[in-house]
Protein backbone atom coordinates (compact mmCIF):
# COMPACT_ATOMS: atom_id res chain seq x y z
CA UNK A 1 0.00 0.00 0.00
CA UNK A 2 2.85 2.36 0.80
CA UNK A 3 4.47 1.65 -2.56
CA UNK A 4 1.20 2.37 -4.37
CA UNK A 5 0.48 5.60 -2.48
CA UNK A 6 4.01 7.00 -2.70
CA UNK A 7 4.98 5.62 -6.12
CA UNK A 8 6.63 8.46 -8.11
CA UNK A 9 6.34 9.14 -11.81
CA UNK A 10 10.11 9.40 -12.21
CA UNK A 11 12.73 11.88 -11.09
CA UNK A 12 11.69 15.50 -11.78
CA UNK A 13 13.60 17.30 -14.52
CA UNK A 14 15.90 20.26 -13.85
CA UNK A 15 18.34 22.50 -15.64
CA UNK A 16 21.87 21.12 -15.47
CA UNK A 17 24.21 23.17 -13.35
CA UNK A 18 27.45 21.74 -14.76
CA UNK A 19 28.73 21.19 -11.20
CA UNK A 20 29.87 17.88 -9.73
CA UNK A 21 27.79 14.94 -10.92
CA UNK A 22 25.27 17.28 -12.55
CA UNK A 23 27.17 17.51 -15.85
CA UNK A 24 26.71 16.15 -19.33
CA UNK A 25 29.27 13.42 -19.88
CA UNK A 26 30.40 11.32 -22.83
CA UNK A 27 32.73 8.38 -23.37
CA UNK A 28 36.10 9.10 -25.01
CA UNK A 29 39.50 7.57 -25.85
CA UNK A 30 43.00 8.96 -25.44
CA UNK A 31 44.44 8.66 -28.96
CA UNK A 32 47.84 10.30 -28.51
CA UNK A 33 50.13 11.41 -25.67
CA UNK A 34 53.18 13.63 -26.23
CA UNK A 35 55.71 14.63 -23.55
CA UNK A 36 56.88 18.25 -23.45
CA UNK A 37 58.37 20.81 -21.10
CA UNK A 38 55.95 22.29 -18.60
CA UNK A 39 57.56 25.71 -19.01
CA UNK A 40 56.42 25.78 -22.63
CA UNK A 41 52.76 25.20 -21.86
CA UNK A 42 52.22 26.85 -18.46
CA UNK A 43 51.48 30.54 -18.41
CA UNK A 44 53.54 30.99 -15.26
CA UNK A 45 55.67 28.48 -13.45
CA UNK A 46 56.89 30.87 -10.76
CA UNK A 47 56.60 29.70 -7.18
CA UNK A 48 53.97 31.72 -5.27
CA UNK A 49 55.75 34.08 -2.82
CA UNK A 50 58.93 32.08 -3.46
CA UNK A 51 57.99 29.56 -0.74
CA UNK A 52 58.49 25.93 -1.86
CA UNK A 53 57.53 24.47 1.53
CA UNK A 54 53.80 24.86 0.87
CA UNK A 55 51.72 22.55 -1.28
CA UNK A 56 51.05 25.37 -3.77
CA UNK A 57 54.73 26.26 -3.97
CA UNK A 58 55.85 22.65 -4.47
CA UNK A 59 53.25 22.17 -7.20
CA UNK A 60 54.30 25.33 -9.00
CA UNK A 61 57.95 24.26 -8.86
CA UNK A 62 57.12 20.86 -10.41
CA UNK A 63 55.08 22.55 -13.13
CA UNK A 64 57.94 24.91 -13.94
CA UNK A 65 60.76 22.35 -14.08
CA UNK A 66 58.97 19.08 -14.79
CA UNK A 67 57.76 17.26 -17.88
CA UNK A 68 54.10 17.59 -18.81
CA UNK A 69 51.95 15.63 -21.26
CA UNK A 70 49.74 16.83 -24.08
CA UNK A 71 46.95 14.28 -24.53
CA UNK A 72 44.71 14.15 -27.56
CA UNK A 73 41.25 12.79 -26.73
CA UNK A 74 38.59 11.59 -29.17
CA UNK A 75 34.90 11.77 -28.20
CA UNK A 76 33.25 8.39 -28.88
CA UNK A 77 29.58 9.07 -28.02
CA UNK A 78 27.00 11.83 -28.40
CA UNK A 79 26.42 14.45 -31.10
CA UNK A 80 30.13 15.31 -31.28
CA UNK A 81 31.26 11.72 -31.87
CA UNK A 82 34.67 11.77 -33.57
CA UNK A 83 35.58 15.27 -32.35
CA UNK A 84 39.04 15.62 -30.79
CA UNK A 85 40.47 18.02 -28.24
CA UNK A 86 43.73 18.33 -26.31
CA UNK A 87 44.41 18.50 -22.60
CA UNK A 88 47.61 19.25 -20.69
CA UNK A 89 48.45 16.82 -17.88
CA UNK A 90 50.67 18.32 -15.17
CA UNK A 91 53.38 16.11 -13.55
CA UNK A 92 51.83 16.41 -10.06
CA UNK A 93 48.34 15.29 -11.14
CA UNK A 94 47.21 12.05 -9.52
CA UNK A 95 45.72 10.79 -12.80
CA UNK A 96 48.22 10.46 -15.66
CA UNK A 97 46.65 9.69 -19.05
CA UNK A 98 48.05 6.96 -21.29
CA UNK A 99 47.53 6.33 -25.01
CA UNK A 100 44.58 4.04 -25.71
CA UNK A 101 43.01 4.65 -22.29
CA UNK A 102 39.21 4.94 -22.08
CA UNK A 103 38.06 8.06 -20.23
CA UNK A 104 34.93 10.02 -19.32
CA UNK A 105 34.72 13.63 -20.49
CA UNK A 106 32.44 16.43 -19.33
CA UNK A 107 30.69 18.69 -21.82
CA UNK A 108 29.90 22.34 -21.12
CA UNK A 109 27.99 23.86 -24.08
CA UNK A 110 28.30 27.46 -22.83
CA UNK A 111 32.12 27.37 -22.77
CA UNK A 112 34.33 28.44 -25.73
CA UNK A 113 34.51 25.75 -28.41
CA UNK A 114 38.04 24.62 -27.60
CA UNK A 115 37.21 24.39 -23.87
CA UNK A 116 33.84 22.63 -24.03
CA UNK A 117 35.27 19.18 -23.25
CA UNK A 118 37.50 18.13 -20.34
CA UNK A 119 38.54 14.78 -18.90
CA UNK A 120 36.80 14.09 -15.58
CA UNK A 121 37.46 10.42 -14.89
CA UNK A 122 38.64 7.07 -16.18
CA UNK A 123 36.15 4.67 -17.79
CA UNK A 124 35.98 1.73 -15.36
CA UNK A 125 33.07 -0.16 -16.90
CA UNK A 126 35.07 -3.21 -17.99
CA UNK A 127 36.85 -3.92 -14.65
CA UNK A 128 33.64 -3.26 -12.74
CA UNK A 129 31.70 -5.64 -15.01
CA UNK A 130 34.35 -8.36 -14.66
CA UNK A 131 34.33 -8.01 -10.88
CA UNK A 132 30.52 -8.24 -10.83
CA UNK A 133 30.65 -11.42 -12.94
CA UNK A 134 33.22 -12.99 -10.60
CA UNK A 135 31.02 -12.11 -7.63
CA UNK A 136 27.92 -13.62 -9.27
CA UNK A 137 29.75 -16.83 -10.22
CA UNK A 138 31.13 -17.21 -6.68
CA UNK A 139 27.69 -16.74 -5.14
CA UNK A 140 26.06 -19.26 -7.49
CA UNK A 141 28.84 -21.87 -7.18
CA UNK A 142 28.78 -21.82 -3.38
CA UNK A 143 25.11 -20.99 -2.76
CA UNK A 144 23.61 -22.89 -5.71
CA UNK A 145 19.85 -22.25 -5.87
CA UNK A 146 19.98 -20.05 -2.77
CA UNK A 147 22.77 -18.09 -4.43
CA UNK A 148 20.68 -17.55 -7.56
CA UNK A 149 17.75 -16.36 -5.43
CA UNK A 150 20.09 -14.02 -3.53
CA UNK A 151 21.25 -12.44 -6.80
CA UNK A 152 17.64 -12.01 -7.94
CA UNK A 153 16.78 -10.39 -4.60
CA UNK A 154 19.80 -8.10 -4.95
CA UNK A 155 18.65 -6.99 -8.39
CA UNK A 156 15.14 -6.31 -7.09
CA UNK A 157 16.58 -4.30 -4.18
CA UNK A 158 18.45 -2.04 -6.59
CA UNK A 159 15.27 -1.63 -8.65
CA UNK A 160 13.29 -0.56 -5.57
CA UNK A 161 16.00 1.96 -4.69
CA UNK A 162 16.32 3.28 -8.24
CA UNK A 163 12.65 3.39 -9.26
CA UNK A 164 10.94 4.12 -5.95
CA UNK A 165 13.13 5.41 -3.10
CA UNK A 166 15.26 7.95 -4.99
CA UNK A 167 12.54 9.43 -7.27
CA UNK A 168 10.04 9.59 -4.38
CA UNK A 169 12.49 11.58 -2.25
CA UNK A 170 13.29 13.89 -5.19
CA UNK A 171 9.58 14.53 -5.70
CA UNK A 172 9.26 15.81 -2.15
CA UNK A 173 7.88 12.82 -0.23
CA UNK A 174 8.93 12.47 3.39
CA UNK A 175 12.33 10.71 3.32
CA UNK A 176 11.62 8.80 6.55
CA UNK A 177 8.32 7.39 5.27
CA UNK A 178 9.88 6.53 1.90
CA UNK A 179 12.82 4.80 3.61
CA UNK A 180 10.56 2.72 5.87
CA UNK A 181 8.30 1.69 3.00
CA UNK A 182 11.19 0.97 0.63
CA UNK A 183 13.17 -0.93 3.27
CA UNK A 184 10.11 -3.00 4.18
CA UNK A 185 9.54 -3.90 0.53
CA UNK A 186 13.20 -4.88 0.08
CA UNK A 187 13.10 -6.89 3.30
CA UNK A 188 9.95 -8.82 2.35
CA UNK A 189 11.16 -9.59 -1.15
CA UNK A 190 14.70 -10.53 -0.17
CA UNK A 191 13.88 -12.67 2.86
CA UNK A 192 10.98 -14.61 1.37
CA UNK A 193 12.72 -15.05 -1.97
CA UNK A 194 15.94 -16.34 -0.38
CA UNK A 195 14.52 -18.32 2.54
CA UNK A 196 11.06 -19.34 1.36
CA UNK A 197 7.53 -18.78 2.67
CA UNK A 198 7.64 -20.21 6.17
CA UNK A 199 7.00 -19.36 9.80
CA UNK A 200 10.76 -19.16 10.30
CA UNK A 201 11.12 -16.46 7.63
CA UNK A 202 8.06 -14.59 8.91
CA UNK A 203 9.58 -14.37 12.39
CA UNK A 204 12.78 -12.93 10.87
CA UNK A 205 10.68 -10.41 8.91
CA UNK A 206 8.80 -9.32 12.03
CA UNK A 207 12.00 -9.00 14.06
CA UNK A 208 13.62 -6.93 11.31
CA UNK A 209 10.60 -4.63 11.04
CA UNK A 210 10.49 -3.99 14.80
CA UNK A 211 14.22 -3.19 14.81
CA UNK A 212 13.85 -0.84 11.82
CA UNK A 213 11.11 1.07 13.63
CA UNK A 214 13.35 1.38 16.70
CA UNK A 215 16.21 2.67 14.53
CA UNK A 216 13.85 5.19 12.93
CA UNK A 217 12.62 6.52 16.28
CA UNK A 218 16.11 6.76 17.82
CA UNK A 219 17.58 8.25 14.66
CA UNK A 220 14.90 10.94 14.45
CA UNK A 221 15.32 11.80 18.14
CA UNK A 222 19.11 12.17 18.09
CA UNK A 223 19.32 13.88 14.70
CA UNK A 224 17.02 16.60 16.07
CA UNK A 225 18.75 16.72 19.45
CA UNK A 226 22.24 16.98 17.93
CA UNK A 227 20.99 19.54 15.36
CA UNK A 228 22.35 17.58 12.40
CA UNK A 229 21.40 19.22 9.11
CA UNK A 230 22.52 16.43 6.77
CA UNK A 231 24.11 19.07 4.50
CA UNK A 232 27.81 18.51 5.11
CA UNK A 233 29.59 18.12 1.76
CA UNK A 234 29.52 19.21 -1.88
CA UNK A 235 27.12 16.45 -2.94
CA UNK A 236 24.48 17.17 -0.30
CA UNK A 237 24.93 20.89 -0.95
CA UNK A 238 24.27 20.33 -4.65
CA UNK A 239 21.16 18.26 -3.88
CA UNK A 240 19.84 20.99 -1.58
CA UNK A 241 20.54 23.61 -4.24
CA UNK A 242 18.72 21.68 -6.97
CA UNK A 243 15.81 20.54 -4.80
CA UNK A 244 15.39 22.94 -1.84
CA UNK A 245 12.20 21.17 -0.76
CA UNK A 246 14.08 18.00 0.24
CA UNK A 247 14.43 17.60 3.99
CA UNK A 248 18.17 16.97 4.29
CA UNK A 249 18.00 15.78 7.91
CA UNK A 250 15.23 13.40 6.86
CA UNK A 251 17.48 12.21 4.05
CA UNK A 252 20.18 11.48 6.64
CA UNK A 253 17.69 9.45 8.67
CA UNK A 254 16.59 7.55 5.58
CA UNK A 255 20.20 6.65 4.90
CA UNK A 256 20.60 5.32 8.45
CA UNK A 257 17.54 3.07 8.06
CA UNK A 258 18.49 1.71 4.65
CA UNK A 259 22.12 1.23 5.69
CA UNK A 260 21.10 -0.81 8.74
CA UNK A 261 18.73 -3.08 6.82
CA UNK A 262 21.34 -5.39 5.31
CA UNK A 263 23.01 -6.20 8.62
CA UNK A 264 19.63 -6.54 10.36
CA UNK A 265 18.56 -9.20 7.86
CA UNK A 266 21.66 -11.20 8.67
CA UNK A 267 21.14 -11.01 12.44
CA UNK A 268 17.42 -11.83 12.45
CA UNK A 269 17.70 -14.74 10.00
CA UNK A 270 20.64 -16.21 11.93
CA UNK A 271 18.86 -15.95 15.28
CA UNK A 272 15.65 -17.44 13.93
CA UNK A 273 17.51 -20.34 12.33
CA UNK A 274 19.42 -20.97 15.56
CA UNK A 275 16.21 -21.24 17.60
CA UNK A 276 14.60 -23.53 15.01
CA UNK A 277 17.62 -25.81 14.99
CA UNK A 278 17.67 -25.94 18.79
CA UNK A 279 14.03 -27.01 18.71
CA UNK A 280 14.76 -29.70 16.13
CA UNK A 281 17.63 -31.02 18.24
CA UNK A 282 15.51 -31.12 21.40
CA UNK A 283 11.74 -30.76 20.86
CA UNK A 284 11.17 -31.03 24.63
CA UNK A 285 12.65 -27.55 25.23
CA UNK A 286 10.13 -24.92 26.29
CA UNK A 287 10.21 -21.38 25.04
CA UNK A 288 12.21 -20.13 28.05
CA UNK A 289 14.93 -22.73 27.49
CA UNK A 290 14.92 -21.97 23.77
CA UNK A 291 15.24 -18.26 24.48
CA UNK A 292 18.14 -18.74 26.91
CA UNK A 293 20.03 -20.97 24.48
CA UNK A 294 19.31 -18.67 21.54
CA UNK A 295 20.37 -15.52 23.38
CA UNK A 296 23.71 -17.13 24.25
CA UNK A 297 24.30 -17.57 20.53
CA UNK A 298 23.10 -14.03 19.93
CA UNK A 299 25.64 -12.51 22.33
CA UNK A 300 28.49 -13.82 20.19
CA UNK A 301 26.72 -12.49 17.11
CA UNK A 302 26.25 -9.06 18.66
CA UNK A 303 29.95 -8.70 19.49
CA UNK A 304 31.07 -9.47 15.93
CA UNK A 305 28.33 -7.54 14.08
CA UNK A 306 28.68 -4.31 16.10
CA UNK A 307 32.44 -4.33 15.58
CA UNK A 308 31.90 -4.93 11.86
CA UNK A 309 29.47 -2.01 11.58
CA UNK A 310 31.77 0.42 13.41
CA UNK A 311 34.78 -0.57 11.31
CA UNK A 312 32.74 -0.27 8.10
CA UNK A 313 31.78 3.33 8.89
CA UNK A 314 35.32 4.13 10.09
CA UNK A 315 36.75 2.77 6.84
CA UNK A 316 34.36 4.89 4.78
CA UNK A 317 35.36 8.02 6.74
CA UNK A 318 39.09 7.22 6.86
CA UNK A 319 40.24 10.19 4.69
CA UNK A 320 38.26 12.54 6.93
CA UNK A 321 39.79 11.01 10.06
CA UNK A 322 43.24 11.44 8.52
CA UNK A 323 42.57 15.15 8.04
CA UNK A 324 41.65 15.52 11.70
CA UNK A 325 44.78 13.60 12.67
CA UNK A 326 46.93 15.91 10.54
CA UNK A 327 45.33 18.93 12.18
CA UNK A 328 46.08 17.37 15.61
CA UNK A 329 42.50 17.96 16.72
CA UNK A 330 41.33 16.61 20.07
CA UNK A 331 38.88 13.73 20.25
CA UNK A 332 36.20 16.07 21.57
CA UNK A 333 36.67 18.53 18.70
CA UNK A 334 36.56 15.74 16.13
CA UNK A 335 33.42 14.19 17.60
CA UNK A 336 31.71 17.58 17.82
CA UNK A 337 32.12 18.40 14.13
CA UNK A 338 28.99 17.68 12.12
CA UNK A 339 30.79 15.48 9.60
CA UNK A 340 31.94 13.06 12.31
CA UNK A 341 28.85 13.49 14.48
CA UNK A 342 26.73 12.22 11.58
CA UNK A 343 28.81 9.05 11.37
CA UNK A 344 28.69 8.59 15.16
CA UNK A 345 24.90 8.88 15.21
CA UNK A 346 24.64 6.60 12.17
CA UNK A 347 26.88 3.98 13.78
CA UNK A 348 25.45 4.03 17.29
CA UNK A 349 21.79 4.17 16.29
CA UNK A 350 22.30 1.31 13.84
CA UNK A 351 24.21 -0.67 16.47
CA UNK A 352 21.44 -0.18 19.04
CA UNK A 353 18.94 -1.51 16.53
CA UNK A 354 21.17 -4.53 15.86
CA UNK A 355 21.59 -5.25 19.57
CA UNK A 356 17.83 -4.96 20.15
CA UNK A 357 17.04 -7.25 17.22
CA UNK A 358 18.73 -10.22 18.95
CA UNK A 359 16.46 -10.54 22.03
CA UNK A 360 13.37 -9.45 20.09
CA UNK A 361 13.84 -11.98 17.28
CA UNK A 362 14.97 -14.73 19.65
CA UNK A 363 11.89 -14.27 21.86
CA UNK A 364 9.54 -14.26 18.87
CA UNK A 365 11.17 -17.37 17.40
CA UNK A 366 11.07 -19.23 20.74
CA UNK A 367 7.38 -18.44 21.22
CA UNK A 368 6.42 -19.48 17.70
CA UNK A 369 8.45 -22.68 17.48
CA UNK A 370 7.55 -23.86 20.99
CA UNK A 371 3.85 -23.49 20.19
CA UNK A 372 4.26 -26.38 17.73
CA UNK A 373 4.59 -28.77 20.70
CA UNK A 374 1.03 -28.08 21.88
CA UNK A 375 -0.75 -29.38 18.77
CA UNK A 376 -3.25 -32.28 18.85
CA UNK A 377 -1.68 -35.69 19.07
CA UNK A 378 1.69 -34.31 20.16
CA UNK A 379 2.86 -35.42 23.56
CA UNK A 380 5.85 -33.99 25.38
CA UNK A 381 9.02 -35.91 24.71
CA UNK A 382 10.56 -37.45 27.81
CA UNK A 383 13.70 -39.45 28.15
CA UNK A 384 13.11 -43.19 28.68
CA UNK A 385 13.69 -44.38 32.21
CA UNK A 386 16.62 -46.72 32.50
CA UNK A 387 15.02 -49.26 34.87
CA UNK A 388 15.91 -52.94 34.89
CA UNK A 389 12.26 -53.90 34.30
CA UNK A 390 11.81 -51.61 31.32
CA UNK A 391 10.91 -53.67 28.27
CA UNK A 392 13.21 -53.37 25.31
CA UNK A 393 10.26 -52.35 23.12
CA UNK A 394 9.42 -49.46 25.43
CA UNK A 395 12.98 -48.14 25.21
CA UNK A 396 12.93 -48.50 21.46
CA UNK A 397 9.62 -46.67 21.28
CA UNK A 398 11.03 -43.88 23.47
CA UNK A 399 14.06 -43.60 21.22
CA UNK A 400 11.82 -43.44 18.17
CA UNK A 401 9.86 -40.64 19.79
CA UNK A 402 13.06 -38.75 20.49
CA UNK A 403 14.36 -39.18 16.96
CA UNK A 404 11.09 -38.27 15.31
CA UNK A 405 10.61 -35.16 17.43
CA UNK A 406 6.82 -35.41 17.05
CA UNK A 407 5.84 -37.49 20.11
CA UNK A 408 3.93 -40.06 17.99
CA UNK A 409 4.48 -43.80 17.93
CA UNK A 410 5.61 -45.34 14.72
CA UNK A 411 3.29 -47.85 13.07
CA UNK A 412 4.50 -51.41 13.31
Amino acid sequence: MGLVVLWPGGAPAHERTGVGFDRQTQQATVTKVVSLSCASVNASGDTPTGDTSTAEGSSAQQQAAGTCKRATIRVDTGDDKGRTFTEIVQPDQSRQLEQGEKVVVAYEPSAPKDLQYSVTDVNRRIPMAVLAIIFAVAVVVVGRLRGVMALVALAISFMVLNFFVLPAILQGSNPLVVAVVGSSAIMLIALYLCHGLSARTSVAVLGTLISLLLIGVLGSLFIDWAALTGNTDDNTGLIHGLYPSIDMSGLLLAGIIIGSLGVLDDVTVTQTSAVWELHEANPAMGWRDLYRAGIRIGRDHIASVVNTLVLAYAGAALPLLLLFSIAQSSVGSVANSELVAEEIVRTLVGSIGLVASVPVTTALAALVVSADRAGPGKAPVTAPEATPAAPAGAVAAGSAQTRGGRGRRRKR
